[in-house]
Formats: structure tokens, sequence, C-alpha cells
């Protein structure tokens, strides 16, 4: 569903069915957003945002979904609880691309 909201915006999608694809394809893709899961882990790998924002070379916004990990320490206002409803976080993430628009 936010797949297809985001796509009739006209966003280009690309998503991962794992943290290693994940991290592969931003590396490749360069991405101005990476919307993160955090809860979505496949055979026992961790998800690191820091090694996304190191994969995007510093130049995508990271939204994560999800629950923090204790100790994990998050960029400000770049977690979106679960359960979340998608006009707010479609909001978030028009919010977050538009500044970057604004800003190149």
């Amino acid at each position: 569903m936010l797949r297809t909201a985001l796509e009739k915006r006209g966003h280009q999608i690309f998503e991962a069915d794992g943290p290693e694809t994940g991290l592969e394809m931003t590396r490749q893709h360069q991405p101005d957003l990476i919307l993160l899961d955090l809860e979505c882990e496949t055979a026992g790998q961790l998800v690191s945002p820091e090694q996304f924002a190191a994969a995007a070379a510093d130049s995508a916004s990271l939204v994560m979904l999800g629950a923090a990990r204790r100790g994990q320490r998050l960029p400000a206002g770049s977690l979106i609880a679960k359960p979340y409803h998608y006009r707010p976080l479609i909001s978030k993430i028009e919010q977050l691309l538009a500044a970057r628009y604004r800003a190149a």
C-alpha cells in the first residue's frame, strides 16, 4: 500500500528483501530517502541505520519504522513507531524529500 501511494506521487521505489540487499541497493542507487523497517530482519541479521547512512554517503534522509533497540542512538525525528498510519508517514516522507530538493 505504501509503495503504491508513493509511486502515484511520482516517486521511484527500490525495494530490498533483506538488509544486505538493501545496503547494496543503497550503494548502487544513492537514493534521496531510505525507509528502514527496524523490525523486519532476516536470518538474525542486525540492521544498522549507521550502515545505511554510510552506504548512502550521507546523501539520503533516513526514516525508520518500529522501535529502537536498547542503547541505539537514532537521528532526531527519524523514528516512526509502529503501528503507524499511512497518511502521516507519507506526509513525513514528502516533507523530507521537499526539504532535500529545496536544498539542492
